[in-house]
């Protein structure tokens, strides 16, 4: 099997567990946003501790980074709040459809962040991303509105952090290193939450809750495997299987369709994403 192959079973085998991730968060039941958040941040904590104890033994961070660092913790816990009290509100494969313009909130962010001046092709595209978010928002003046506006925010978040992350990455600071700073961060904001509105648990929500964190550990760490053997470029596009995955569960466990406009929706923003991909790779060849 050559390392393209190799990245495309990574990073659908990541999907699966991000679709994972939502549907054990909704499984979880009625219990606060940030109490969710700290305990799928607390297992991501535990996992990159360990990497970086097993492989590197090295928790040095330059002071010129940290500002990087803090930029992109924010804006990802704020992605993951949205995200998490999105999926708790509505479809999770609306919630994840949303969460999937990052990418395109990216290319704009780009523009102030890193002075990465988009073509017109690109700016169509994002324009386009747009269009098809407006088909799954539904926009109106009611509160069904509401967790879809706040889970398109948390596309902008994790867009956001994204660039930062990208930053970061020039300046080569190690995976690991950016997981755990980010995971304590999450932890360290989302605690004095969990403390004041802690709800008690049952035995299965707090199941559920563990099977979140390990399924998001599980998709960090299938998603980096996935780019370590083959660039973005090429397999990025299948990192939307996540949305097929987050609708199949949502159908059989939580009994949850898409209505017509939400698939409309789906339609234009992954045509947009594979546009973008072919975009990308024809101006790299």
């Amino acid at each position: 099997m050559n390392n393209k192959k190799k990245g495309i079973i990574c990073i659908i085998i990541a999907a699966f567990c991000f679709a994972l991730m939502s549907f054990f968060i909704r499984m979880s039941g009625d219990l606060p946003t940030m109490q969710k958040g700290f305990f799928r941040n607390v297992v991501a904590m535990a996992v990159a501790t360990i990497v970086i104890l097993k492989n590197d033994r090295d928790f040095h961070i330059e002071k010129s980074n940290i500002p990087l660092l803090l930029a992109r913790a924010i804006g990802g816990t704020v992605g993951l709040v949205c995200n998490f009290y999105a999926i708790d509100h509505m479809n999770i494969s609306d919630a994840n459809m949303l969460n999937k313009l990052s990418p395109f909130f990216a290319i704009v962010m780009s523009t102030f962040i890193l002075n990465e001046i988009a073509t017109r092709k690109e700016w169509a595209l994002v324009f386009m991303a747009f269009i098809g978010a407006i088909f799954v928002i539904k926009p109106s003046f009611n509160i069904h509105t509401y967790p879809a506006l706040i889970a398109t925010l948390g596309g902008l978040a994790a867009g956001t952090a994204y660039t930062f992350l990208r930053k970061l990455g020039l300046r080569n600071v190690k995976g690991s290193i950016i997981i755990l700073f980010f995971s304590t961060f999450s932890c360290l904001f989302t605690l004095p939450f969990f403390i004041i509105n802690y709800k008690p648990m049952t035995k299965m929500q707090l199941l559920f809750l563990i099977l979140t964190g390990i399924s998001a550990a599980g998709g960090q760490f299938f998603i980096t495997k996935a780019y370590s053997n083959a660039p973005a470029k090429e397999i990025s596009i299948y990192d939307y299987s996540q949305v097929i995955f987050a609708a199949i569960l949502g159908f059989i466990f939580l009994n949850q369709k898409p209505d017509l406009l939400s698939i409309i929706g789906y339609v234009v923003i992954i045509s947009a994403a594979v546009l973008k991909w072919l975009h990308l790779n024809k101006s790299l060849d």
